[in-house]
């Protein structure tokens, strides 16, 4: 069994052993990091954290190119495991700071109480020595949008529910000096976001090389609120009940919330290249988005807009010749037609969100 007999619970179980001494002190086999695999995470339970995980289904969950994430079932009781890499699963050498997801973790932790209940898991222990820790489960049966949206399922309720996450956690942080100083480090967003995605395509692209610095500058430079860094439909989790879990904040960093809102518009835009057909679906959804975002973040924001629409143009030339190119855009006619697009956007900027999907059509 997962749960601790004595507890009655998964969750306190897991908190009760996380608070161990001899839990918080222990490192992997003859004191080497334990590397997690969905082969080793019983043992891994079993050794490091005293629970009985012998009888649960394990399995490896897509972990993206930068962590493993495993999770544990027994029944009812659901938890995930994540650890992260510090050489990410790419053709190109992309290291990463470890200690990443131990600040995740902490983000979840505090944020909690700034968003609706069953908007993100809940931490179970932090394994600081293995760069790992353990979270609640979404629901069974939850899936990411983003595979929704590759099916057809556009929904403007969650893109609205969406926004408005990304609008409390802006409105939450904004200007305040306790999660500044906390969340201040910008190092693993210039070595997961800024350098693999913009300064790695300005090398391809020579002559936008002044306007990839200009993006990394207002990135860096203009310290608003926090920011997810990955806010995409592939992290966030959809139930029966339309309830949305947000993942993976890795990312986490004190800065400007633009990137987030740009991020997400970016995978609706590749979305809209990758099938045309439901490009009007796509498009009333990042129209839905983008409307709630901006009526519901903090007012004297009337800057966000016009950097969110450069954001997103870099992003999407990235998206086709940065590091981590989106896997489902493939064939040279395709990619030629999205870094048309996105230097277009980039030397005739459009006047709002609505008209980039606009010049879609």
């Amino acid at each position: 069994m997962l749960i601790d007999q004595h507890t009655g619970t998964l969750r306190s179980a897991l908190r009760q052993w996380s608070k161990h001494p001899e839990v918080r002190t222990r490192k992997g086999y003859d004191g080497l990091l334990f590397e997690l695999t969905a082969k080793n995470a019983r043992d891994y339970l079993r050794r490091f954290h005293g629970l009985d995980a012998d009888s649960s289904r394990v399995e490896e969950l897509g972990g993206g190119v930068s962590n493993t994430v495993v999770l544990v079932e027994n029944g009812d009781q659901r938890l995930v495991l994540k650890q992260s890499l510090g050489k990410l699963r790419v053709e190109q050498d992309w290291y990463a700071d470890r200690a990443r997801v131990l600040r995740e973790a902490d983000a979840i932790e505090r944020l909690s109480a700034e968003l609706p209940s069953g908007s993100l898991p809940t931490v179970l222990f932090q394994d600081r020595e293995n760069f790992a820790f353990a979270m609640t489960a979404a629901p069974p049966g939850a899936r990411t949008w983003k595979s929704l949206l590759l099916e057809g399922e556009v929904s403007p309720t969650v893109a609205q529910t969406i926004a408005r996450m990304l609008a409390a956690i802006i409105r939450a942080s904004r200007q305040h000096p306790e999660w500044q100083i906390r969340f201040g480090d910008q190092t693993v967003f210039d070595e997961l976001r800024l350098d693999p995605y913009y300064r790695a395509t300005a090398a391809r692209h020579p002559g936008l090389r002044s306007f990839f610095e200009d993006l990394i500058a207002e990135c860096s430079g203009r310290r608003e609120s926090l920011v997810h860094g990955d806010w995409s439909p592939k992290n966030f989790l959809v139930a029966a009940d339309a309830t949305v879990m947000a993942i993976d904040f890795e990312v986490i960093h004190y800065g400007n919330p633009a990137f987030d809102a740009a991020f997400f518009l970016n995978h609706l835009l590749l979305k809209s290249f990758f099938k045309p057909a439901w490009a009007g679906l796509y498009r009333v959804a990042a129209e839905q988005f983008w409307s709630v975002l901006a009526a519901e973040v903090a007012p004297g924001m009337n800057w966000l807009e016009a950097s969110s629409i450069r954001q997103l143009a870099g992003l999407l030339l990235a998206r086709i010749d940065g590091k981590s190119p989106a896997e489902y855009i493939r064939g040279e006619t395709m990619k030629e037609a999205i870094r048309g697009f996105a230097k277009q956007l980039i030397h005739e900027p459009p006047g709002s969100v609505a008209e980039v999907f606009g010049r879609l059509r």
